[in-house]
């Protein structure tokens, strides 16, 4: 009877053998990975570190900007005149507006201290020089563009390129895989699963860095489209008032 029953027991042994356990956790997968997976990982956890200080870094400068430009509009239309608005400008360093409008005031007074200047009943006029405060509006107003746009390139770069950086590693790593394969000689899942994992892992890293790049490229490319309309209203505002004040015929 006890031979019986170990010759059953061998058996089923024989029938059920112990599987090889199958390490299958992230953590693993990126430290068992090939060494050319492994830069591509990294290559893609330094662009989404990036990305997130660039997210939370224009975070910050647009609401500086947004609350900034609301303080200087108020100022702007209480004024009394010119001068009081530009002795104000310290206080809002950050507006963009602020630093349009101080650049046609800098403009103004080049041309009241040039030959367009002329006294005419008792009050300083302008015959010419409206070109060149157009002009300087302008410029001012595409510097301040550049200064909202800057470092964005970056996220969109990184929400083209992420995936296929990390498609390039998956590719990579299943190159790897099959070669494991084929000296295991063998298409287990203990064979196939290990290196698949490490493949997908750098698709998956590939798409968290771009994910939240392009959201945040579209999300502050909109932004600057409606502050770039408000400082177009703005340079429109400041030239009428202008014309009205000093651009006489």
């Amino acid at each position: 009877m006890i031979l019986f029953l170990l010759s059953n027991l061998a058996f089923a042994q024989n029938q059920n053998p112990v599987q090889p356990k199958v390490e299958m956790g992230v953590w693993h997968a990126i430290t068992s990975a090939s060494p050319v997976v492994q830069l591509t990982l990294i290559l893609l956890i330094v662009m989404s570190v990036v990305t997130w200080a660039i997210i939370l870094n224009k975070k910050n400068q647009f609401k500086g900007f947004f609350t900034q430009n609301e303080d200087f509009l108020d100022q702007f239309w209480k004024a009394g005149s010119l001068d009081e608005i530009y002795d104000s400008l310290d206080k809002v360093p950050e507006s963009a507006m602020g630093n349009i409008f101080k650049s046609g005031y800098l403009e103004l007074t080049k041309i009241a201290d040039s030959k367009l200047a002329v006294k005419k009943e008792n009050d300083t006029v302008f015959v010419g020089g409206l070109d060149n405060l157009e002009r300087s509006l302008k410029k001012a107003t595409e510097v301040e563009i550049a200064k909202l746009e800057s470092r964005l390139s970056f996220l969109a770069s990184t929400g083209s390129s992420a995936p296929f950086i990390g498609l390039f590693g998956t590719v990579w790593g299943i190159m790897n895989a099959f070669q494991k394969i084929a000296l295991a000689g063998s298409a287990s899942l203990a064979v196939v699963a290990p290196g698949i994992a490490e493949a997908l892992v750098a698709t998956a890293i590939g798409l968290l860095a771009a994910i939240p790049a392009a959201i945040g490229y579209n999300y502050y490319m909109d932004m600057i489209r409606r502050l770039e309309v408000e400082m177009h209203n703005f340079n429109l505002d400041f030239l009428n008032i202008a014309k009205r004040n000093f651009f006489k015929g």
